[in-house]
């Protein structure tokens, strides 16, 4: 069970982080300002996938969370979590300053 816990949280963190850091350069670059050829095709490929692969590393991160014994693997689940919800918390500042502007 502890390899298995092991296997959510050391692949399930960075499938959930690197999506959320690389949303909103996409969405600036792609979708706001388009500075590059074909960037509603790329943006149209793109922003699925990065739900699809923030939803999986979440899930495996929950997963882990919700475990019975609370160790060093849950406490680091949990903060790939909160770092998460602070990049969606920035993502959502930027967003609203922007929809503000136009």
């Amino acid at each position: 069970m502890n390899r298995l816990r092991q296997h959510w949280v050391f692949i399930g963190a960075p499938l959930a982080v690197i999506p959320a850091l690389a949303f909103l350069p996409a969405l600036a670059y792609l979708v706001i300002t388009p500075s590059v050829g074909h960037a509603n095709l790329i943006a149209v490929l793109l922003f699925p996938a990065l739900a699809l692969v923030e939803a999986i590393g979440l899930f495996q991160l929950v997963r882990c969370c919700v475990t019975r014994p609370f160790d060093l693997l849950t406490a680091f689940a949990f903060s790939a979590l909160l770092v998460v919800l602070v990049i969606a918390a920035y993502t959502g500042l930027f967003l609203a300053v922007v929809a503000g502007r136009m």
